[in-house]
C-alpha cells in the first residue's frame, strides 16, 4: 500500500513554476527545486517522475493562470476593447513585483522550444489560444469603430503578441518601467 502524500502537489508546482521561470529548465538544479519546493528529491521523482515532467507542469501551470487572465481581460464586454489591449501592454510594461522578470513562456521559447517537441508543442497551443483572443477582441474592436476596419485582426494580434514578448525581454535584460511604459505608448498608436 503507497503512503499518502504529505505536500500539496499544486503548491509544490507552483514553486517550482517560480523557480524554472527564474533561472530556466537547464538553470535550475535538482537540489534547487528540493529547496523550492520544501521536498526531497524521492518525494520529487516519486511524485513528478521526472525533472522535465515536474517542468511541463510548471509551464502549463503558468500557462492556466496567465492566458487564463489574459482571455479574461480580453473577452470582457463592459470595457471598450482599445482599454482592455492597453491594458494587454501595461501589464508587460508594469510586471507584479513578486514576480520573475520576463516571461516563463517566451523564456522556455527561447531555451527549450528548438530541442523539445513536447515543450514546443505546450507552446504553440499557449500561443494561438492568446492569438485567438486577441483577434477575437480585435475583430469586435473593429465592428465598433475602436480599431481601423482597414487595419487585419490577424495582424495586429501577432503585432501586440509580438510587442508583449519583446518588453518581457527587454525587461530581463534591464530595461525599467520608463522604457516598457514607452514601449506600449507606441504600440497602442500604431493598433
Amino acid at each position: 500500500m503507497a503512503r499518502p502524500r504529505k505536500f500539496d502537489e499544486g503548491r509544490a508546482v507552483d514553486a517550482a513554476m517560480r523557480a524554472f521561470w527564474t533561472a530556466g529548465y537547464d538553470g535550475t538544479s535538482t537540489q534547487e527545486l528540493c529547496d523550492a519546493t520544501g521536498l526531497g528529491r524521492s518525494s520529487i521523482y516519486n511524485t513528478f517522475e521526472s525533472k522535465h515532467e515536474l517542468f511541463c507542469k510548471a509551464l502549463a501551470r503558468y500557462m492556466e493562470l496567465r492566458t487564463g487572465s489574459l482571455i479574461e481581460l480580453l473577452e470582457d464586454p463592459g470595457r471598450p476593447v482599445r482599454e482592455r489591449l492597453r491594458e494587454v501592454l501595461a501589464g508587460a510594461a508594469e510586471p507584479a513585483g513578486e514576480d520573475p522578470l520576463g516571461c516563463f513562456v517566451v523564456n522556455t521559447m527561447v531555451e527549450l522550444s528548438p530541442r523539445d517537441p513536447e515543450i514546443a508543442g505546450l507552446i504553440d497551443r499557449d500561443q494561438r489560444r492568446r492569438l485567438d483572443a486577441l483577434r477575437a477582441a480585435i475583430e469586435t474592436g473593429r465592428a465598433a469603430g475602436e480599431i481601423d476596419a482597414g487595419k487585419d485582426a490577424e495582424t495586429l494580434a501577432r503585432f501586440v503578441v509580438s510587442t508583449v514578448t519583446g518588453m518581457r525581454v527587454t525587461a530581463r535584460g534591464g530595461a525599467d518601467r520608463t522604457v516598457l511604459r514607452a514601449i506600449a505608448d507606441t504600440a497602442m498608436a500604431a493598433i
